[in-house]
């Protein structure tokens, strides 16, 4: 099965974002475009712009492996592990976090992404390596599993 173009260059764009190339962003998202994850619902190029910048401000390191990509028609779904480095999580240390992507393509054929959700689990990402937090939810996590 043939590559999918506009699929491959939002990936390979995505994993080398960070604050210093998110006003790129308008090359890869819609001006109206709604990003979603467990924790925003961000509605705009401006607005997204913006939540990057801010996002990516103390992250030392983030890079994505992807992993399974499928296409159909304006609809994606990609599968990925984000590896981040942030000096206020796990004491500065990496954190690999798995997730995935729903994205829903331009029908103008600009190749350019409309609506993008992400689902992780913050828990893995977020609370589990923040002080004091971070051992009562692993503790919770180990009594339910």
């Amino acid at each position: 099965m043939a590559q999918d173009q506009d699929l491959e260059a939002f990936c390979a764009f995505f994993n080398k974002l960070d604050k210093t190339c998110t006003r790129s962003l308008d090359q890869f998202y819609t001006d109206d475009v709604v990003f979603i994850d467990p924790l925003h619902r961000i509605e705009g190029i401006s607005a997204l712009e913006q939540y990057f910048f801010i996002l990516y401000e103390n992250v030392t390191a983030c890079r994505f492996q992807f992993h399974e990509r499928v296409r159909d028609g304006d609809k994606a779904f990609v599968t990925w592990t984000m590896t981040l480095v942030h000096p206020r999580l796990a004491r500065g240390q990496e954190v690999a976090v798995e997730g995935c992507s729903q994205l829903t393509f331009a029908s103008d054929g600009s190749g350019r992404v409309a609506r993008h959700r992400d689902y992780f689990d913050v828990g893995a990402m977020l609370y589990e390596h923040l002080p004091l937090i971070g051992a009562v939810v692993r503790r919770i996590k180990r009594r339910l599993g």
